[in-house]
């Protein structure tokens, strides 16, 4: 699994191993087995088993685990952490409680974790952040499903993420299973404000996430002439816009993600 390239990761609880092999076989970039908010305290342990079992397999997945400062994160991190493909921390605040020694996907999705967000992104073992917008919703006393109410929070992160050299972020999951509509309208106020990924709830969300996330045929065309234009010499014009070295880079990063 490629994380840094990743467009679409599916979660699936983490105490329905029966969903294990579908989620996998679902054509998401990614699965991520849940042993959070899926997974009832009492079911807790015996997720982690079935989570750690499927692992040991040889199975990919991302985990994610239990916030810190719960009684199950550390049982979780040691459990899965060497084996997962990362680990990815909700309610990731402080870059000294995230584990050492694996790649962490941090999930920020409240007030401090957006005011931290520099800090936490910058940290070693983070391989790109995700922004958990129904949280973050809840703790702001706003709906999760407005675009102008968290699009402040959204920027933050996509901000912190390029001053910490990471992959555009992953943003949070569409809850609306059959709207798609919702899912267009999501999808498309993600890539508008630089994240290259988004979290499913369902297997029914994967494809238009996956088309969504990747650039348009018409993108890849104007990635395309702006290289060809600039090749041409050190000051360039492509449809009637100058060619310079920010220019030139947007469109390698666009033929890349193409990719």
């Amino acid at each position: 699994m490629n994380l840094e390239a990743a467009r679409s990761l599916l979660f699936v609880p983490g105490d329905r191993p029966d969903r294990f092999a579908k989620a996998e076989a679902g054509g998401a970039d990614g699965v991520v087995l849940d042993l959070e908010d899926a997974v009832g305290a009492g079911h807790k342990a015996e997720a982690r088993e079935h989570v750690r079992a499927w692992l040991a397999e040889g199975h990919p997945a991302i985990v994610r685990v239990n916030a810190p400062g719960t009684p199950w994160f550390a049982d979780d991190v040691t459990a899965v952490g060497s084996q997962a493909v990362a680990v990815m921390v909700p309610k990731a605040e402080d870059p000294s409680a995230l584990p050492q020694g694996v790649p962490v996907i941090p999930l920020l999705e409240t007030a401090l974790g957006i005011a931290r967000a520099n800090s936490v992104c910058a940290a070693p073992a983070v391989v790109r952040p995700a922004f958990g917008s129904v949280d973050l919703a809840a703790q702001l006393g706003v709906d999760h499903r407005s675009h102008e109410a968290l699009r402040h929070a959204r920027s933050a992160v996509v901000l912190a993420a390029a001053a910490a050299g990471r992959p555009g972020p992953i943003d949070g999951v569409t809850t609306a299973v059959d709207d798609a509509a919702a899912l267009s309208a999501d999808i498309a106020e993600a890539v508008l404000l630089g994240f290259t990924a988004k979290l499913c709830i369902h297997p029914r969300q994967v494809e238009a996430v996956r088309r969504g996330f990747a650039p348009s045929a018409a993108d890849v065309e104007w990635a395309r002439g702006v290289l060809a234009a600039a090749s041409e010499g050190s000051v360039a014009v492509y449809e009637g816009q100058m060619v310079d070295r920010p220019v030139v880079l947007r469109a390698e990063a666009v033929l890349a993600r193409a990719e």
